[in-house]
């Protein structure tokens, strides 16, 4: 949880919970010299995005899904902080460093272009 949110929180003005929620963006991967473009969710410690996270990252992969150029939301885990970690994880599933390097370049074929978290 950011500071951000954290302080959201603690405003009497927005203490209903269901109705506001304040969530981060970790990420917004954009390929200048073709265009591409992905959101990415990154979580560290093995953590998984919360369920007002999921909503929120819900609705941009479907507000963004127009562009052809848009490659989707995804979610990127570590094991600890980094990528040299010996665990890292795209939507679940786990991958090589090389496999990350792969699709942060968009060479992947598998990168998908509707959120997998």
């Amino acid at each position: 949880m950011s500071d951000f949110d954290m302080w959201v929180k603690e405003q009497p003005e927005l203490a209903d919970e269901s109705s506001f929620c304040a969530s981060n963006i970790n990420c917004i991967l954009l390929a200048n010299n073709i265009g591409n473009w992905m959101i990415v969710m990154v979580k560290y410690y093995m953590q998984q995005p919360e369920l007002d996270q999921l909503e929120v990252l819900d609705i941009l992969d479907k507000s963004c899904s127009y562009d052809p150029k848009f490659y989707g939301v995804h979610v990127l885990a570590f094991k600890r902080l980094k990528p040299d970690d010996i665990k890292i994880f795209w939507d679940g599933e786990q991958i090589s460093k090389a496999r990350l390097l792969k699709i942060l370049m968009f060479e992947d074929e598998d990168i998908s272009s509707c959120m997998q978290c």
